[in-house]
């Protein structure tokens, strides 16, 4: 009775991804066809095609699991601690210093193996 039921559920899953497919299809081929009609109309039609699209989407089992992982990633990021504006640009200097010192370094390298190349081949 058990996989009756979830093949139910995944027939009826496979017809609503199938109809969200065919709405952005449709606001994708539409927003072409009627190019001569004003672009706010356009615009309101795309959007609105979308949102019904993403609201049938949300029906879905692989929707719901969306969601459900949405939620759980907004409460790791609200437990995050993020940096001071301070600890950001101390960070950010130490990269640049960094990174400047090492381009001096291949700077340098490319210039004793250059002379090197120029010395064995007599240019």
């Amino acid at each position: 009775m058990t996989t009756n039921t979830e093949s139910q559920g995944n027939s009826l899953d496979i017809v609503k991804w199938a109809l969200v497919v065919i709405l952005l299809a449709t606001a994708i081929v539409g927003n072409q066809m009627y190019s001569e009609a004003s672009v706010l109309v356009r615009a309101i039609s795309v959007v609105a095609a979308f949102a019904v699209a993403g609201f049938i989407a949300m029906q879905t089992e692989k929707g719901k699991q969306a969601l459900v992982f949405a939620r759980e990633a907004q409460i790791e990021v609200r437990k995050v601690v993020w940096p001071t504006r301070q600890e950001a640009l101390n960070t950010t200097f130490v990269v640049l210093a960094a990174t400047g010192v090492l381009a001096l370094i291949l700077w340098g390298m490319d210039a004793v193996l250059l002379r090197i190349v120029n010395f064995i081949t007599g240019v």
